[in-house]
């Protein structure tokens, strides 16, 4: 694995920036780290004692120099690189006076609570823009902040399944192991997350220009219905819901997993061009001249009886000797990697995938770099995921000027 030690650009796309942070787990977090990596300041707003619900998802949790793990749960370090950390009671009228003090003098606010829940704090969107016209206010919540559901917490899982998507995935029903599947990362809070982040990018352009702040409304079940993208426009141009198609696709034949003699493969025949060299290389050149597999829309028609003699076919060989000849024809292919073997990939290295950044208790911490390479104001990583309340003090005292004994009576009575 790559060990690249990341290292702080001088001219960042955000660095005039300032973002307060109030989210935990995912969706809110995410958008966030992008903003981070981007270069703005983020202050991430934690609860006292406790922190961002993340950090006690563990195990795993990173571990030190010697092996041990510390108390720094690997779910918590995937969403809050770059940023600072501050703990803060905002359930205590000094604590909301803090938040106000910070949101003063932020570009941005970041929040997933519960609908109207940070109203009753004076720290929603039509109290903070009293003291800051022009702040972009970006709340995240399930379902939105109108709606039946509006009121309801809102959970990736539960999502991916009211917002159709886990019809879509899965193997079909017909076939052993059949049924609706869940993706293995938390994609609802995952885009909800890029989506907030373009939203964001966009009210700041547009504040730049006319000096208007604004309200952005971001629902992680409207963020997965409009993620399903041409599965969306299957139905809305037919009528019929799409099915389950598990690792095949439901307009392209073959586009799909396949055995090998030693594995499995993903061969992607996007044309009929590219398939005809697929079956060529497979030794069944009569499988292109076939008038029921000659064209894409026939082979979709009559992919029950292909795609057994592709099999067939494909398990004659082994996958190596497979993704050898595919890819000298080009043909679209692939192997299935684990993620050992993702970040020991030549290509994955060579685009410096994995980073590494100082850390206060493990001496480093391993991370997955942003995939934005931008030329001129690169990717910024500054620090690691910051420990529960690091810059408490170093906020309080730089940014609002709050004198020691001051910081050391609101400490004292839990408040920070």
């Amino acid at each position: 694995m790559s060990t690249e030690t990341a290292t702080t650009s001088t001219k960042t796309a955000l660095g005039h920036l300032r973002v307060l942070d109030l989210t935990r787990v995912l969706a809110g977090p995410w958008c966030a780290q992008n903003l981070a990596d981007l270069g703005a300041e983020v202050i991430k707003v934690e609860r006292p004692g406790a922190g961002d619900d993340t950090r006690s998802w563990g195990p795993p949790y990173l571990r030190d120099e010697d092996g041990a793990n510390t108390s720094e749960a690997a779910y918590y370090l995937t969403a809050n690189r770059g940023k600072l950390a501050i703990t803060v009671d905002i359930a205590t009228a000094e604590g909301q006076q803090i938040i106000r003090e910070l949101a003063a003098q932020s570009d941005v606010v970041l929040e997933n609570y519960k609908v109207g829940q940070l109203a009753k704090y004076g720290l929603d969107y039509a109290s903070l823009k009293q003291i800051k016209p022009d702040l972009i206010y970006c709340s995240i919540t399930g379902f939105g902040q109108e709606g039946p559901y509006a009121a309801r917490a809102g959970y990736d899982f539960i999502v991916q399944g009211m917002g159709g998507f886990m019809s879509l995935t899965g193997e079909r029903d017909d076939l052993p192991g059949g049924g609706p599947q869940k993706a293995g990362v938390a994609i609802a809070d995952l885009m909800t997350g890029m989506y907030a982040t373009i939203a964001v990018m966009a009210a700041l352009s547009h504040r730049d220009r006319t000096g208007e702040g604004q309200y952005i409304d971001m629902a992680l079940l409207d963020v997965q219905v409009a993620m399903l993208a041409n599965m969306n426009m299957n139905y809305l141009t037919t009528g019929v819901a799409p099915q389950r198609w598990g690792n095949a696709h439901a307009n392209i034949v073959p586009y799909q997993t396949f055995a090998t003699s030693d594995g499995h493969i993903i061969v992607a025949a996007g044309n009929d061009s590219q398939y005809k060299k697929f079956v060529q290389i497979g030794g069944r050149p009569e499988l292109a001249d076939d008038a029921r597999f000659s064209s894409n829309p026939a082979r979709v028609q009559h992919r029950e009886q292909l795609i057994p003699l592709l099999a067939e076919m494909v398990r004659l060989k082994s996958k190596q000797e497979w993704i050898t000849l595919l890819e000298q024809a080009g043909v679209p292919c692939g192997p299935i990697n684990r993620l050992n073997e993702v970040f020991d990939d030549p290509q994955v290295k060579a685009r410096q995938m994995q980073i590494s950044l100082p850390h206060p208790s493990a001496g480093s911490a391993p991370l997955v770099a942003s995939p934005i390479k931008l030329s001129a104001t690169p990717v910024s990583y500054r620090n690691a995921p910051p420990l529960l309340g690091q810059h408490t003090e170093q906020i309080l005292s730089d940014l609002l000027h709050y004198d020691a004994e001051r910081i050391a009576e609101l400490r004292a009575r839990k408040v920070v």
